[in-house]
C-alpha cells in the first residue's frame, strides 16, 4: 500500500472515530433530556394523581324543616334568640329522615356525616331571610371530611377511612338516593384557609400572592431599570462601579432565606412594620428580585446597536434624550421579559416569607396591603405539614394552581420576547 493510501486510510479512521463520538454525544444529550422529561412526567403525574380529587366536593342535599319549636326560636330577627337557638337539630332530623332505619340512638353517628359548620349555614340563611322560619327548604350542605374521603377514596389503601361500618352503609344508601353527591369544588376557589379540610380554600392565598406581587412589581421594576440604565449608560468605569457590579452578580446567587433574615432584621425589628402583611412580603421579594431585573435589563440595553446611539447623537440629541427616547424603548421588551421571569421566581418563594410571619393561619381574605395574609407557596407548606390526608390532596391541588401561574408567567415572557424582539 502506498503512502498516499495509508494517509487516506488514517483520515477515514479518524473521521469514523469523530463521527462515533458525535453520535455518542448526541445520544447522551437525548438520554439526558429523556430522563429530565421522565422525571417531570412522574412529578406531574404524582401531583395530579394526589390533587385532582380536591377539585371535587361532596355535598348533602335534603329537605330541612326549619321548625321554630325544634330550634327554640320564635323570632329569627331577634339577635338574642338567634344566638341561643339550636340550628343542629333540624339538620339531624332531616338527615335521619333520609336514612332508612335510623333511630334516636343513632343521632351522634348521623350528625358526624354532616360538616360541623352546616349549622352556621342554616343560621346565616335565616339571618338573611327571617321569613324562612316555619318553612321546609331544600338545602345543600358540605359533608363531613370523613364522608368526603370515603366517597372519593373508598378503594384507595393510602387513605384511612374513619367511618364505622354502619356509617359507610348509610353513605352508600344516601349516594344511591342522590342525597350525597359530588360536584365541582367551588369552595376551594372561593374561601380562605380553614381547620376543616372540606371548607379549606386558596382564595386568601391567591389574593395575598397578588397583593405581594403587586408591591414587588411596583418597587422592583422601576428601581431595577433605573439602576441598569445608570450602570450601563452613565456610571464611570472605576473601582466603585466594579465593586457594585460584582455585588449585584453575587446577590443574584444569594439563598433566598438570607433576604428573609434581612427583612426580619430591618423591616420588622428595626422599622417596626407588622408581620404577615403583603407590604413587608413585597419589600423582601423586591430585594431578592432586584439583581435578576438589573442583570437582565443591562443585557437588554447592551443588545441595542451602537449605531442607534450614534445616529441620535449625530442629530444633536443629549445623552439623556438618547437613553430615554431611543435606547430605553428598544431595550424595554428584554427588560419586561427579565422582569416577568424574576416575578415568577418570586411567586414561588417560600423561605423568605416564612421568616417574616406569613406562615400564620389566615382565615379571612385580605382586603388590603396591610391586612394579614399568606401566599400560595406558604399555603402549600402549611397543608403539606398537616397530619390529615384530606389536606394533602388540597396541598397537591394548590401546587397545580401555583404551577399554572408559573407556567403562564413564563409563557407570557416567551410570547413577549417573540412578539416584541427586534433583529438588527
Amino acid at each position: 500500500m502506498s503512502d498516499q493510501s495509508k494517509q487516506a486510510e488514517i483520515v477515514r479512521q479518524s473521521l469514523k472515530r469523530r463521527y462515533r463520538k458525535e453520535r455518542r454525544f448526541r445520544a447522551y444529550g437525548i438520554i439526558a433530556i429523556a430522563i429530565a422529561l421522565s422525571a417531570l412526567v412522574v412529578l406531574f403525574a404524582d401531583i395530579i394523581g394526589k390533587g385532582h380529587s380536591a377539585f371535587i366536593k361532596t355535598t348533602v342535599t335534603m329537605e330541612v324543616a326549619i321548625d321554630g319549636e325544634m330550634m327554640y326560636l320564635d323570632d329569627a330577627s331577634d339577635e338574642r334568640q338567634m344566638k341561643m337557638a339550636d340550628f343542629v337539630e333540624p339538620l339531624i332530623q332531616a338527615l335521619m329522615r333520609e336514612i332508612p332505619g335510623a333511630t334516636e340512638s343513632d343521632r351522634d353517628a348521623v350528625r358526624d356525616l354532616l360538616n360541623p359548620y352546616a349549622s352556621n349555614q342554616l343560621r346565616d340563611a335565616l339571618k338573611e331571610n327571617p321569613d324562612l322560619l316555619g318553612t321546609t327548604q331544600t338545602m345543600e350542605f358540605l359533608s363531613h371530611t370523613n364522608v368526603d374521603v370515603y366517597v372519593k377514596h373508598a378503594d384507595d389503601d393510602n387513605y384511612s377511612i374513619k367511618l364505622n361500618q354502619q356509617q359507610r352503609e348509610w353513605v352508600d344508601q344516601l349516594v344511591e338516593k342522590g342525597v350525597v353527591d359530588t360536584s365541582f369544588n367551588d369552595v376551594f376557589f372561593s374561601r380562605g384557609d380553614s381547620r376543616d379540610p372540606s371548607r379549606a380554600g386558596i382564595l386568601g392565598a391567591i389574593v395575598g400572592s397578588l397583593l405581594t406581587m403587586a408591591v414587588t412589581l411596583v418597587l422592583s421594576f422601576p428601581i431595577g431599570v433605573a439602576a441598569a440604565i445608570y450602570l450601563e449608560e452613565f456610571a464611570p468605569q472605576n473601582k466603585l462601579t466594579d465593586f457594585i457590579e460584582v455585588n449585584i452578580n453575587n446577590l443574584a446567587a444569594v439563598p433566598s432565606i438570607i433576604f428573609g433574615l434581612l427583612g426580619l432584621a430591618v423591616f420588622i425589628n428595626l422599622f417596626g412594620m407588622p408581620r404577615s402583611v403583603p407590604v413587608v412580603g413585597g419589600l423582601v421579594l423586591t430585594l431578592m428580585t432586584l439583581p435578576t431585573i438589573i442583570i437582565s435589563s443591562r443585557a437588554a440595553i447592551k443588545s441595542v446597536p451602537p449605531s442607534i446611539r450614534e445616529a441620535a447623537e449625530g442629530i444633536g440629541a443629549s445623552k439623556m434624550q438618547v437613553v430615554l427616547h431611543h435606547v430605553l424603548p428598544l431595550a424595554l421588551p428584554g427588560m419586561l421579559t427579565g422582569s416577568i421571569i424574576g416575578m415568577a421566581q418570586a411567586l414561588g418563594e417560600t423561605a423568605p416569607l416564612l421568616l417574616i410571619g406569613m406562615v400564620a393561619f389566615i382565615v379571612d381574605v385580605p382586603g388590603g396591603f396591610l391586612d394579614s395574609a399568606t401566599v400560595l407557596p406558604v399555603q402549600v407548606f402549611l397543608w403539606a405539614g398537616s397530619p390529615e390526608l384530606a389536606f394533602i390532596e388540597r396541598a397537591s391541588a394548590a401546587i397545580m394552581v401555583l404551577l399554572a401561574f408559573l407556567i403562564s408567567m413564563n409563557a407570557l415572557a416567551i410570547w413577549m420576547r417573540k412578539r416584541l424582539e427586534r433583529r438588527w
